[in-house]
């Protein structure tokens, strides 16, 4: 057949060599762009906090992490990136460690693990005190700074005349880059989660018109304890004053009332100022929540104990004196904040 072809023979020979030099060099070349592609990234330390902008392309990180020396190439990332359709990448920022290679880092880069912060909203703060807390990390947008509540509350999407106690204070975990806003929205939604779950199972005969003054209770209490055995018990107290058309004659309420006047003492004519939070003045629970208000507040303030008292005192230790009758209450008064008033004395564990 080859003495056929005659003259031809030699060029079909040279053709198939080409095609095999071709070959072998595309081999070649395949395995070098895989040997590339999956060669471990060059961390002198051994990881990178590494941060992806917002709008940043993939072309651009991979330019800034070739120059870094961090991946071998930039373009032959790029170049399997738009072969497999995975040239979209996220913003934020990602933990790099030397196990990873260009492959694992465009999936890496692709995902959701991004480094997670976590910032925690303490019971008994006011809102300003949470805000304040949001404001003072960095790495947190603070769209809500300078702005008054109306405006805040826009951007939020909540409808309340005020946001005291409408947020719930717990540890929330956000990226880089997160706005106040959106853990806000996270805490309210939380908080009114929680609510509405323990309102649907109070107990019965309680003098609250609405989850919201509810919350208002639940506020108090914790301001008045961080006990958990005790708060029930002042929920109990609070619950038959109002039930009796007392006054609750709660300090916290009081201080909540002064504001930034309040200086560490509460004097007399401050119990006799009329503000929408002096207990001493007014019937009935305060205008607004007066503290972020934790879970537990929330129950024992739809679940008061069932006890005949209807005061009680701070022995100084962080617990109270429970008393049924205003002689008892009297006694507790002299014995704890009188005549053996602690020299260490606090009102709260």
């Amino acid at each position: 057949m080859l003495d056929a072809l005659g003259p031809w023979r030699r060029y079909i020979i040279g053709f198939l060599a080409a095609i095999v030099l071709m070959c072998c060099v595309m081999v070649g070349l395949g395995l070098w762009v895989s040997q590339q592609l999956q060669r471990n990234l060059d961390l002198p330390s051994g990881e990178l906090l590494y941060k992806v902008p917002a709008g940043a392309s993939l072309a651009s990180v991979s330019r800034d992490l070739e120059q870094q020396g961090i991946i071998p190439s930039a373009r032959l990332l790029r170049l399997y990136a738009r072969l497999t359709e995975q040239s979209g990448i996220r913003r934020g920022e990602f933990l790099l460690d030397s196990s990873l290679n260009s492959l694992s880092l465009l999936t890496k880069l692709r995902s959701d693990d991004v480094v997670q912060y976590h910032i925690t909203l303490l019971e008994g703060w006011r809102y300003q005190q949470a805000l304040d807390y949001l404001h003072s990390k960095a790495n947190i947008k603070a769209e809500l700074k300078g702005l008054s509540w109306d405006e805040q509350k826009q951007k939020l999407g909540i409808e309340i005349a005020h946001p005291e106690g409408y947020f719930f204070p717990d540890t929330y975990r956000y990226q880089d880059g997160e706005s106040d806003v959106a853990i806000l929205k996270r805490a309210h939604r939380k908080l009114m989660d929680i609510l509405e779950r323990e309102w649907d199972k109070k107990a019965t005969g309680l003098p609250y018109r609405n989850p919201q003054e509810a919350l208002i209770m639940a506020s108090i209490i914790e301001k008045e304890t961080a006990k958990d055995s005790e708060r029930e018990m002042i929920a109990g107290v609070f619950v038959r004053r109002l039930q009796k058309n007392m006054r609750l004659q709660t300090d916290p309420t009081v201080i909540y009332g002064m504001g930034e006047r309040y200086k560490g003492n509460i004097r007399r004519k401050d119990l006799r100022e009329a503000t929408p939070y002096n207990t001493y003045v007014i019937k009935g629970l305060p205008l607004t929540p007066i503290a972020l208000v934790a879970e537990r507040s929330i129950y024992a303030a739809l679940h008061p104990d069932d006890s005949s008292n209807l005061f009680f005192v701070a022995k100084g230790d962080g617990s109270h004196q429970f008393s049924a009758t205003l002689d008892q209450h009297n006694r507790a008064v002299r014995e704890y904040q009188i005549e053996n008033r602690k020299s260490n004395y606090r009102s709260a564990p």
